[in-house]
């Protein structure tokens, strides 16, 4: 009898690709994917299907403030169009990567980039209070003729300056899943749902249109991983493990958490930061609950450790 088949949808954060504010060229970029893909490498070498999903945040921001400084000569991008950009390009860092350790390992694999639409809906709560900061300051009057002109929802951030913001809604349905479905069945390493996917609405014929908003990268990828019947979410962060109290005296780090706790934790609102932990924390209670077996958080360098059970924090029921 054939070994069960172990896979495995690994979400990769900020820190996997830039690394600190010094370090942000594009071969930095690279460097960075290397080592994070390095570690994939390995775990797919001992036996893992795994399907990758990766932030975007800064890179569209770069490619908003490029459109932004040249707008005087060329039309700008929107934000959907920075979107698939950004999942091409950071795609293709990781498949070279990839690939050239997978030559040094001796894996014979194939790795694919899926440019992946996730359908949002056009109802969801977050369109009527956008609060996701986008693209750079500008000032107010500027801010108010994006706003009057555009239709842009502008924001003053803490005396800083304005800035636009977006919705980011909840993901509904991974357009794409099928075509990833197929290939991780196929045996094919994936890149799919980069940045929480191109955010999409349907109209009452089903046909689809990009909108101006940002999915959360680990609700989509908890969403992919239910979706392709994952035994294990990974999501890789800064930290090796999730802590109680980060940063103060009583800090305390987490080996293990069950969904019960999580959402106690989640509920007393002290414990994780709502643009850094606290969405991972709840990605991983949908995973769990969504039929998904394990998820595991952790930094990119203490994977194998943690699938090991040697480090990470580990979720279950």
């Amino acid at each position: 009898m054939s070994e069960k088949r172990r896979i495995a949808v690994v979400a990769i954060g900020g820190n996997s690709l830039i690394q600190d504010k010094t370090h942000q060229t594009v071969e930095d970029q690279y460097e960075a994917a290397r080592e994070t893909s390095g570690h994939i490498a390995k775990m797919i070498r001992d036996g893992w299907d795994v399907a990758i999903s990766h932030g975007n945040g800064p890179q569209v921001g770069f490619i908003l403030r490029r459109s932004e400084l040249a707008s005087h000569e060329l039309h700008e991008i929107p934000l959907d169009v920075c979107g698939a950009d950004t999942q091409g390009a950071i795609g293709y860092s990781l498949q070279q990567n990839l690939y050239n350790h997978f030559v040094h390992l001796g894996i014979d694999k194939d790795i694919a980039t899926v440019v992946t639409q996730v359908e949002v809906s056009a109802d969801d709560p977050a369109f009527k209070k956008p609060s996701k900061p986008i693209g750079s300051f500008m000032d107010e009057p500027q801010a108010i003729s994006r706003r009057d002109i555009e239709g842009w929802d502008v924001l003053e951030d803490a005396g800083r300056g304005w800035r636009r913001v977006v919705a980011s809604p909840r993901p509904v349905r991974i357009v794409e899943e099928p075509a990833v479905k197929r290939l991780i069945e196929a045996g094919i390493v994936v890149v799919a749902v980069g940045g929480g996917g191109i955010p999409v609405v349907a109209d009452e014929n089903g046909n689809l249109r990009g909108v101006a908003a940002v999915i959360d990268k680990d609700f989509a990828s908890a969403l992919l991983a239910n979706k392709i019947g994952a035994d294990l979410f990974m999501i890789s962060t800064a930290v090796e493990k999730v802590a109680l109290n980060f940063g103060k005296p009583e800090q305390r780090w987490l080996d293990h958490l069950s969904v019960s706790d999580a959402k106690q934790y989640l509920a007393e609102g002290t414990h994780f930061a709502k643009g850094s932990m606290a969405p991972k924390i709840q990605a991983a209670i949908e995973f769990i609950e969504g039929g998904g077996e394990k998820v595991i958080i952790t930094n990119p360098e203490n994977m194998e450790k943690a699938l090991a059970g040697e480090t990470g924090t580990h979720m279950t029921r």
